[in-house]
C-alpha cells in the first residue's frame, strides 16, 4: 500500500498551496476537506445521518445548506460532535479506498483537523504548515469575502493551538 503524508494547519495557513507543489511534483493529493463536502451531499448514507440530526432543512436543492447546518453547531459544542461522528468516519473510509488506487511513492492527505480528529495517527508521518494568526485571517478575509472575522475567529478557536500542533508534527 501507498504510504500517506498528512498535511495539515490552521484555516489560511497555507496547506492547500504547500499541497499544490506536491502535485505538481506528480504526488496525488487527497483533499479531506473538499471530499468531506461532496459526501455530505451525495453519499446517500451520510446524507440520511445529517437529515437524522438537523432534519430535511439540512439540505436545499439535494445539496447541504452549509451556512444552515454552520448556524446549527456554532458554539453548540455537542452537535458539532454529532455531526463530526458522522463526516469523519466517511471521509476516513473514503480516504484509504482512494489511497488504495494510488500507485506513487507516497501520497498526501491534506485536511486542517489532522490533529484535532486524530487521524493523524494512521499516516507515515505529518507535515504542519504555519503562518501568523493575522496573516490567515487575511487570507480567508480575501479568499471567502462572505465570511465576517468573527466567523473566522470562531473558526480559528475550535483548532488546537499552533504549539501541540507542531509537537505532533513528524
Amino acid at each position: 500500500m501507498t504510504p500517506a503524508v498528512g498535511i495539515t494547519g490552521g484555516i489560511g495557513a497555507g496547506k492547500s498551496t504547500v499541497a499544490q507543489f506536491f502535485r505538481l511534483l506528480g504526488i496525488p493529493v487527497y483533499l479531506a476537506d473538499d471530499r468531506a463536502k461532496w459526501l455530505m451531499s451525495f453519499d446517500p448514507t451520510v446524507k440520511d445521518a445529517i437529515i437524522g440530526l438537523f432534519g430535511k432543512k439540512a439540505y436545499h436543492n439535494e445539496r447541504l445548506d452549509r451556512r444552515f447546518v454552520a448556524s446549527k453547531v456554532f458554539g453548540n459544542q455537542a452537535l458539532l460532535n454529532q455531526l463530526n461522528t458522522i463526516v469523519h468516519p466517511a471521509v476516513q473510509q473514503d480516504f484509504s479506498l482512494w489511497l488504495s488506487k494510488q500507485k506513487s511513492p507516497y501520497a498526501l492527505k491534506e485536511a486542517a483537523l489532522l490533529f484535532e480528529t486524530g487521524s493523524y495517527k494512521r499516516l507515515s508521518s505529518t507535515i504542519h504548515v504555519t503562518a501568523s494568526e493575522e496573516l490567515r485571517l487575511s487570507r480567508v478575509l480575501k479568499r471567502d469575502p462572505e465570511r465576517t472575522k468573527e466567523e473566522i475567529a470562531g473558526i480559528m478557536s475550535k483548532q488546537w493551538p499552533e504549539k501541540e500542533k507542531i509537537a505532533l508534527a513528524s
